[in-house]
């Protein structure tokens, strides 16, 4: 019996999980250290009087969208939570995407899930793609965005995987340029790494939505937490696209703490950033090595030979991103910020092997 599956499922691509138990695991733009122990010590407490029989309820989702409405001077219903930042921009593209005659933009390269997204919401995916040092083109993206009467505009700042910024200047000319029509949103999962947020600009473009994430800045990976702010009227037709009780209360509670102690957070944040400037300096003095700039919590730098270099990370058991030969990543290879001492131990390693390959 030949089963009926959804049309295109079968050429969809396959989110590529390395499950490696590597020494070292540099490749997902995790947070090298886990949670600080002031707060774990009061997470626990917290936990202690959870009912593990019951649901998710409101006051655990409220407690949250309330601290973060409150820190951004919005509305409570201003705030919708997701599981990760990933999930809130699943929904979005679903909410605006609608049988290919939706059309949603959106840089390349990218955040690789963006395509996906559009696929799975059954609306056309237009990149826009970078220019060749990865800066970004304003005026292209607009352009690219009015000539093809887009649903979506997308762009992702500081961009995941070439860790390039995007002024707020043109974050604005975006805004400024796009109808009221298209959607735009903002993805900020790695602006604690940058600080140029547009979260200022919400207040006077209605279609605008910033999505941010626990997963990077506050070492939440496993909890899977994310947020996205809008307009009232948009973020309640987007919150209809989610199942009922779809945040589990362990990762609700969780983010509360986190939320209520991100002072505890700071000093690791300007360690990564620290390690990061650091580090690109490093890469620069490698001949054959070409590094670009970031504002995130890694780096890209560019090798001909970065498919043997790979494996001899490997075999340090380090585990890095290599991108093989995706789109505008050829030879790529990208490294989340670790320890000082984790990050000297790769870059001893690169050192050793383009000393050898020379």
């Amino acid at each position: 019996m030949a089963l009926k599956y959804r049309p295109g499922l079968a050429e969809r691509p396959e989110y590529d999980m390395d499950e490696n138990p590597y020494e070292i695991t540099l490749n997902a733009n995790e947070s090298t250290l886990n949670m600080p122990p002031l707060v774990e010590d009061r997470l626990m407490g917290r936990f202690a009087s959870v009912a593990f029989n019951r649901y998710p309820t409101a006051t655990d989702y409220l407690n949250l969208t309330e601290q973060i409405a409150k820190n951004f001077g919005v509305q409570t219903n201003q705030v919708v939570l997701g599981n990760g930042s990933s999930e809130l921009i699943e929904k979005i593209f679903y909410c605006f995407g609608n049988a290919k005659t939706s059309k949603i933009v959106f840089p390349q390269p990218s955040f690789s899930m963006y395509s996906i997204y559009a696929a799975a919401a059954e609306a056309q995916g237009i990149p826009v793609d970078l220019e060749d040092d990865y800066t970004f083109d304003a005026e292209k993206f607009v352009k690219t965005c009015v000539d093809n009467k887009a649903a979506l505009a997308v762009v992702c700042n500081p961009n995941n995987p070439t860790g390039t910024g995007i002024p707020l200047a043109d974050i604005q000319y975006i805004a400024d340029n796009l109808p009221m029509s298209c959607v735009f949103l903002v993805d900020e999962a790695y602006i604690e790494f940058y600080g140029q947020s547009a979260m200022g600009l919400l207040k006077d473009y209605p279609n605008m939505i910033i999505a941010r994430t626990f997963s990077k800045a506050y070492g939440l990976a496993s909890c899977r937490v994310g947020y996205a702010i809008g307009s009232p009227d948009v973020m309640r037709m987007i919150g209809r696209a989610f199942m009922p009780y779809h945040m589990n209360t362990l990762s609700l509670v969780t983010a509360d703490v986190v939320y209520q102690m991100r002072d505890e957070y700071v000093p690791r944040i300007q360690m990564v950033i620290a390690e990061r400037k650091r580090m690109i300096e490093e890469l620069k003095k490698v001949d054959g090595v070409t590094v670009y700039p970031s504002e995130t919590n890694f780096v890209l730098f560019h090798l001909n030979n970065s498919e043997d270099l790979t494996k001899a990370f490997e075999a340090a058991s380090i585990g890095v991103r290599h991108f093989g030969n995706a789109p505008r990543l050829a030879n790529c290879l990208r490294i989340s910020m670790g320890t000082r001492q984790e990050n000297d131990t790769w870059l001893n390693v690169l050192k050793d092997f383009m000393g050898g390959a020379q």
